[in-house]
């Protein structure tokens, strides 16, 4: 993916609106619910919790870069203790990660190798004063809670399928006469959660104050718009339905603090239900049922619109 250079500059400020949908699947379920899709219980609105955008960005950087240097992942499933990370900073080092009083230049030092190896410490940031001190990190990439356009409709759906999980639910003794009959569960029955289709919208901002302060590189940067576009396409499964990137809006700043507020060229980009072909109201089910408006007219001088997606 070719992208421009202004839009690769960890120098520059970047606020951005990612757009996104699901057709048949769940986006985010709510462990507290039941892993029903996520939703806002006022307006029925859809929800995607940042952490599992982050999620995708992470997964999507392991797969392509994470066996070369520099892009490793600190927070991801592989069974290892975060802090178990934490003491091979201070092992690379040669420093000592114990004692009553740490040097505080021993945590910076260590602060300082996490950013440089682990990609989304240097993107995300993290807290890493958890027994084994590597300091916290506040990082210059962050996105905000997706919500969908439109209301949602959760469809919590039973299945069956033919796998018995127990033994002793595969054989069961029935008594029928004198000697009896063994028969056993043909089936078992689970749930599925689904959203029939959903266009969900996410802002995000870039703060190269803090990227100069983890060491982000125009190649990090890169990275991560190419995530935001092809994540999707390393996540499918059975639960995730169809999910794709539908748009990607960014905003480039020429000053580093910005030439504008990020909520003025955030309402920029506008979204709101398609007429209907026919006449006909009906719910929407598919992306072709909106339609995205970009208002262009008098942009804040210094601020450059770059559409990646859309």
């Amino acid at each position: 993916m070719q992208l421009n250079d202004h839009i690769i500059n960890p120098a520059r400020r970047h606020d951005f609106v990612l757009l996104f949908d699901v057709q048949d699947g769940n986006p985010n379920g709510d462990p507290d619910a039941g892993n029903l899709p996520r939703v806002d219980p006022e307006t029925m609105q859809g929800i995607a919790t940042d952490v599992s955008l982050k999620r995708k960005v992470r997964d999507w950087v392991d797969a392509t870069t994470g066996a070369t240097e520099h892009h490793k992942i600190y927070v991801q499933n592989t069974g290892e203790a975060l802090n178990t990370k934490h003491e091979r900073a201070y092992t690379a080092l040669g420093l000592k990660s114990t004692g009553s009083k740490q040097d505080r230049k021993d945590v910076d030092r260590a602060r300082a190798w996490m950013c440089e190896n682990f990609y989304d410490i240097r993107m995300f940031g993290a807290v890493m004063s958890t027994g084994v001190n590597c300091g916290q990190v506040r990082g210059p990439a962050q996105l905000t809670f997706a919500r969908s356009i439109d209301p949602i409709v959760q469809l919590d759906l039973s299945i069956t399928r033919v796998a018995v999980t127990r033994p002793e639910d595969a054989r069961v003794v029935v008594a029928e006469g004198e000697g009896g009959v063994t028969t056993g569960k043909q089936t078992e029955m689970g749930r599925k959660a689904i959203v029939p289709y959903a266009l969900y919208r996410s802002f995000g901002f870039f703060t190269p104050h803090f990227a100069a302060q983890t060491g982000v590189t125009r190649e990090d940067l890169e990275l991560f718009w190419t995530a935001l576009v092809n994540m999707w396409d390393l996540d499918h499964s059975s639960s995730r339905g169809l999910q794709s990137c539908r748009g990607l809006y960014v905003f480039s700043h020429e000053h580093a603090l910005g030439n504008a507020p990020a909520h003025t060229l955030l309402e920029r980009v506008g979204v709101k239900r398609a007429p209907p072909r026919d006449g006909a109201e009906r719910p929407a089910r598919a992306f072709a049922d909106y339609d995205v408006t970009l208002d262009l007219g008098a942009m804040p001088e210094g601020v450059t619109l770059t559409r990646i997606v859309g």
